[in-house]
């Protein structure tokens, strides 16, 4: 029996979707079973545990013999880095106990120790407390998301412009929430010995450009790259909704990824097959737009 964190979301769905497609027993943990019907129709045990509650985590931990972890993300509407920091210690302490033969966390590339650079500190130190405790632990470094370009959708199809903190021709790795869901999956199925660090990217690396011409072509309309200068990235999060805590570790992450030339990983990064291209149109599809090209 597999538990998954996050099921709900991006790589949490993706990952149980990948195990249930060849019949294997998943549980989906949620902190409102009302929002994983989905799941029970599809033949996942659903069972209620709050991040912020150990023994809620713990208690469905001991449920299966292996299990996903995901840190949740907090609203950007709060001090991030402080609700996450205080999740993965839940996670952790959760962990001990829980009689798990392995587990399997998401992390992120350029994970590293610093303060105020959101999730790459964040998850360096899930890492770390996953490192320091018995049960054999794989983690996966996921590349940039390819679903961080979604909440863009509406803002390039009514303005032809794609907002970017990044250069316009910066090619980096990204890639899909579904590859990494895959990924996920496997390393959940295979033996104890598949532990340690694996980076995993897309098929090969985009830039914004890239970005921008898959929206052009799919959208059928030109699209434009629109750099935000350095200076106004932290007001620019505020406006989306960000507290002033969170715009400033997501500014600092940006940074830090962006400066140190992102973490492309090294000759063993597995590679996922979605490109970009489909990513967008499957992105497009899916909000019941009509596609191009």
């Amino acid at each position: 029996m597999y538990v998954i964190m996050a099921a709900t979301g991006h790589v949490g769905s993706a990952t149980t979707r990948a195990l249930l497609a060849p019949g294997h027993a998943v549980i989906v943990m949620t902190r409102d079973a009302s929002h994983a019907t989905e799941w029970r129709a599809k033949g996942a045990q659903i069972v209620e545990a709050d991040a912020e509650d150990v023994e809620s985590l713990r208690a469905a931990f001991r449920l299966g013999r292996r299990a996903f972890i995901l840190n949740p993300p907090a609203a950007p509407s709060t001090d991030t880095d402080t609700v996450e920091r205080r999740t993965v210690a839940n996670i952790l302490a959760a962990l001990d106990g829980s009689g798990l033969e392995k587990i399997v966390v998401q992390s992120t590339a350029g994970a590293q120790p610093g303060e105020r650079i959101g999730d790459l500190s964040v998850l360096w130190e899930l890492e770390e407390g996953v490192r320091n405790q018995s049960i054999p632990a794989a983690i996966n470094r996921g590349a940039y998301y390819m679903s961080n370009w979604d909440n863009l959708l509406e803002a390039v199809r009514e303005t032809g412009k794609l907002p970017t903190l990044f250069p316009a021709d910066l090619a980096f790795p990204m890639v899909a929430p579904r590859d990494l869901g895959e990924v996920a999956a496997a390393r959940l199925l295979s033996s104890n010995d598949d532990v340690g660090v694996r980076h995993v990217q897309g098929p090969r690396l985009y830039s914004p450009n890239d970005v921008a011409q898959a929206f052009s072509q799919v959208l059928g309309r030109p699209v434009e790259v629109q750099v935000i200068p350095r200076d106004q990235w932290e007001s620019n999060f505020q406006s989306l909704g960000f507290s002033p805590a969170a715009a400033q570790s997501y500014a600092r992450m940006s940074a830090v990824s962006l400066d140190s030339g992102f973490d492309v990983g090294d000759d063993a990064a597995l590679h996922g097959t979605t490109t970009l291209q489909a990513y967008i149109q499957a992105l497009v599809q899916n909000r019941g737009l009509e596609t191009h090209g």
